[in-house]
């Protein structure tokens, strides 16, 4: 019962594709089996299937709950592979019926389903009813429609007498007796109560996230800060709980091990194992892990970050070992290469009305901060550029800190405030998981007094943490230091990544919000940009984006102008190279195409 209860009380988050028939009409009908679009020499078969596999350490409910939920409609909960929401079929997986990014993990004997990186990082575009598969990619798919019909799925179980006998009967077998029958009741409604109010607190209604989008930032704060150091045994401090309503684009992730900063409001130091271990270890904590630090004096820092963390660091990093073999997915269809090159031009030329800066100046390749002894980063200048404002204002948000009160990671820096930003608190705890993850040392009463101990310690088992799996990358935990400020600096200005456009002819909509529909209408000044369009998966090579027409999803992304850049819908931003001559646009699209 104990293990089913530190398991159990796990929440969500929170936190993917093209050969062209120019003239055919666009379709969003799906082949069975997609064309695998050309992404290097390394990224093989192998690669794949182990990408889509790979646990790291989701756990969102066990298995057989799952296998035994239905819809509203009376069909199975997982019918169609989930394919409802946009989550691929994954016909190898170990455990058969799962899509691509969802895992069976094994605890103790019984099986939990998780998500892993590829549920949100595979793409499928089509064209001409043929589908496309970009590993990698954004996906498009449907999160919050997942979460929110999970949440209605367990509570029908709960309140309707029916619905729970024939639960338990798939879940327990027909000869069931009645005190499993009351001990699984309890075991699901603990399961519910977390997950129901982060679901509840979090979803926008007004404006869903719809297809493509997830406000991912906010789901990770509103998991770790609501719902994980609360005190036991409830865990939760539901008032920390916020309106996830900046919703972001998913990143294409082919570049992510190398880019020296990411996250779209450029929060992320990046570049080495340390600091890309970082990063994912508050990914996970948002996709449904198991996270429960509490304060105990035996521990280095005073906080037991690890006794109730299902955290797969091993497992972590071997996904970015293989994110590393990702390449640009390479245009499958006919490229007019000598359009292209007069496109490359475009992509230098200066642009007076952009004081002189070039397409190349924020998006090309450039040496980057040395992160790594074997290789070099891409510069990734964060900018303000116009764009909508919500996602960098949320990163002022302030939380209660709950049992993490006064906890500190490095002695130079402040200890926790009663209320802090959420900003410190996730830096706290990820750092105070790899850490103790790395060094699982329990300090004597006479040790607890001395602080200086902790950099002695990390000194001394230097050697012993550079032999992590990828010893090719520089790994040292004061790299630690940099990840997640402990506060974001005051700005009138609202920045974020420019990127690297390597692949970004697969990565629609575009802007870090998704609000604009396709390359061409990019470069359309900010106020003859659409207003609204459908997403889904249908794609059109012509305007490099999104269909006009999609049939996957009944949703339309509705999006404000200029005058409203803080809805977290703003089309607004980013006007470079809206005032090149038609030909100059077809040329530069054309080039993209090419990367």
């Amino acid at each position: 019962m104990k293990k089913i209860e530190s398991v159990l009380r796990i929440r969500c988050l929170v936190g993917t594709v093209l050969t062209m028939a120019m003239l055919a009409p666009l379709s969003s009908t799906a082949a069975t089996s997609p064309v695998l679009t050309d992404q290097g020499k390394k990224w093989t078969a192998s690669t794949r299937e182990k990408f889509y596999t790979q646990d790291q350490g989701s756990r969102i409910m066990p298995l057989k709950w799952i296998n035994a939920l239905k819809q509203a409609n009376g069909a199975p909960f997982m019918a169609d592979s989930l394919g409802r929401y946009g989550y691929l079929p994954n016909p190898k997986s170990p455990e058969p019926g799962l899509p691509v990014g969802f895992i069976a993990a094994k605890e103790n004997g019984d099986k939990f389903i998780g998500m892993t990186c590829s549920a949100c990082h595979t793409r499928q575009i089509d064209v001409s009813g043929i589908s496309y598969r970009l590993d990698g990619g954004p996906a498009i798919t449907d999160m919050q429609g997942f979460m929110g019909d999970l949440d209605k799925a367990v509570n029908t179980v709960l309140t309707d007498p029916a619905a729970f006998t024939e639960f338990a009967r798939a879940v327990l077998g027909p000869f069931s007796k009645k005190q499993d029958e009351e001990r699984l009741r309890a075991d699901v409604a603990t399961w519910f109560i977390p997950y129901d109010t982060i679901v509840k607190g979090s979803l926008p209604t007004e404006s869903p996230w719809g297809p493509s989008r997830l406000d991912a930032v906010s789901m990770i704060f509103n998991r770790v800060s609501g719902l994980d150091i609360g005190p036991a045994p409830s865990y939760m401090i539901p008032e920390n709980i916020k309106r996830a309503d900046a919703p972001a684009r998913y990143p294409f992730v082919w570049n992510a091990s190398i880019q020296d900063i990411t996250q779209w409001p450029g929060f992320a130091p990046n570049g080495n194992r340390i600091l890309g271990l970082s990063r994912n270890i508050g990914e996970v904590f948002g996709v449904f892990a198991v996270l429960h630090p509490k304060k105990d004096d035996s521990r280095l820092l005073k906080i037991n970050y690890v006794e109730n963390n299902s955290a797969n660091f091993h497992g972590l990093n071997k996904l970015e070992s293989l994110i590393k073999k990702i390449g640009p997915p390479k245009w499958p269809w006919k490229l007019d290469k000598a359009l292209a090159a007069e496109g490359e031009k475009v992509f230098y030329k200066k642009d007076p009305a952009e004081n002189n800066e070039s397409c190349a100046d924020c998006h090309g390749i450039k040496k980057g901060k040395m992160r790594s002894f074997t290789h070099e980063t891409w510069a990734t200048p964060i900018l303000d550029v116009g764009t909508d404002s919500r996602e960098v204002n949320l990163l002022g948000s302030q939380v209660k800190t709950g049992v993490l009160e006064g906890a500190v990671i490095f002695p130079e820096k402040p200890p926790l405030k009663a209320v802090d930003s959420a900003f410190s608190v996730l830096g706290t705890v990820v750092g105070g998981s790899i850490i103790q993850h790395y060094l699982p040392v329990e300090l004597s009463r006479k040790d607890q007094k001395l602080l200086s101990k902790i950099d002695r310690l990390k000194s001394a088992f230097k050697t012993e943490i550079d032999k992590l799996e990828d010893m090719d990358d520089l790994s040292s935990l004061d790299d630690l230091k940099e990840t997640f400020p402990l506060q974001k600096p005051a700005t009138p200005s609202f920045p974020y990544e420019s990127r690297v456009l390597q692949g970004i002819w697969a990565a629609a909509p575009y802007l870090h919000n998704g609000s604009v529909q396709s390359l061409a209408e990019l470069l359309t000044p900010s106020e003859k940009r659409l207003a609204e369009f459908k997403v889904g998966p249908a794609y059109d090579p012509d305007k490099v984006g999104l269909a006009v027409e999609q049939t996957k999803f009944n949703f339309t992304l509705k999006t404000t102008d200029c005058s409203d850049r803080n809805s977290g819908n703003s089309r607004c931003g980013h006007d470079y190279g809206t005032g090149f001559t038609d030909i100059e646009k077809k040329a530069l699209l054309e080039y993209l195409k090419s990367l």
